[in-house]
């Protein structure tokens, strides 16, 4: 159920356990590194007429490349598939072999961990976007929008995450922190600008925007009127009581 997945976002959480990606990532490299050490060394010593291997620099690039596809491959397949999505079909997609994919994400877990903060780092850049970009109104309303289609597209994959390393995490609290923070920045410059009234907090806009995405659930048609109600109930009457 919707009410399951995205029960987090209503709370603030501390602590946490998960490695992230980032730090997947350098261990990767750190154990790549030692690991090949000795074979840099010999290719060193050798000239390109012998058909050697490529330098340490090139391997890491192609390691970071494929560190990527593997990411923008399993998102594209838990969007279609689930976060149960097969690990094969996301190392097929990625155009690498499953082994390549274990070694950037040694478990199905890592791999979701890494999905999720990306994705959620990509929606909070859309918000810093939207703040830098657009009068403080129209940036608001659709920040708002952004939050609810996010969390309906991804409740799947916060759901499994959710299952599997609590809602205290670091993965889930730090990822909620930042989706709280864009929230707060927009709320504020609309606020600043006589548009939103000044009593609501970035926890309130985020509680009905969680509401609207549940309240939705079995009439997805219906999320972007009550956006539009919860938006013109937020409006003041400075900005006509409506949101345009």
């Amino acid at each position: 159920m919707i009410v399951g997945d995205l029960e987090w976002l209503t709370h603030r959480w501390p602590g946490g356990t998960i490695r992230n990606e980032a730090e997947v990532y350098s261990g990767y490299y750190t154990e790549a590194a030692s690991v090949l050490q000795p074979i840099y060394a010999w290719t060193m010593t050798k000239t390109p007429d012998h058909g050697l291997a490529r330098s340490a620099d090139q391997l890491r690039a192609d390691a970071r490349q494929n560190h990527a596809r593997l990411i923008a491959a399993a998102t594209e397949a838990f969007g279609e598939k689930g976060a149960d999505a097969p690990l094969e079909d996301i190392a097929r997609r990625a155009g690498v072999g499953i082994g390549t994919l274990y070694r950037h994400f040694p478990s199905r877990l890592d791999l979701q961990a890494a999905v999720f903060r990306t994705q959620v780092g990509a929606v909070c850049t859309e918000g810093e976007a939207l703040a830098g970009t657009s009068p403080a109104e129209t940036a608001f309303a659709a920040w708002i929008r952004t939050l609810a289609k996010y969390l309906v597209t991804k409740r799947g994959l916060s759901r499994a995450l959710i299952d599997a390393v609590g809602a205290e995490s670091e993965l889930i609290s730090s990822c909620w922190m930042a989706m709280r923070e864009t929230t707060e920045r927009l709320l504020e410059n609309a606020q600043r600008a006589g548009v939103v009234r000044p009593d609501v907090t970035a926890s309130d806009v985020m509680r009905l925007v969680h509401g609207v995405v549940v309240s939705t659930e079995k009439e997805p048609g219906r999320a972007d009127l009550l956006l539009s109600v919860m938006l013109d109930g937020l409006a003041t009457q400075r900005s006509g009581g409506r949101f345009s």
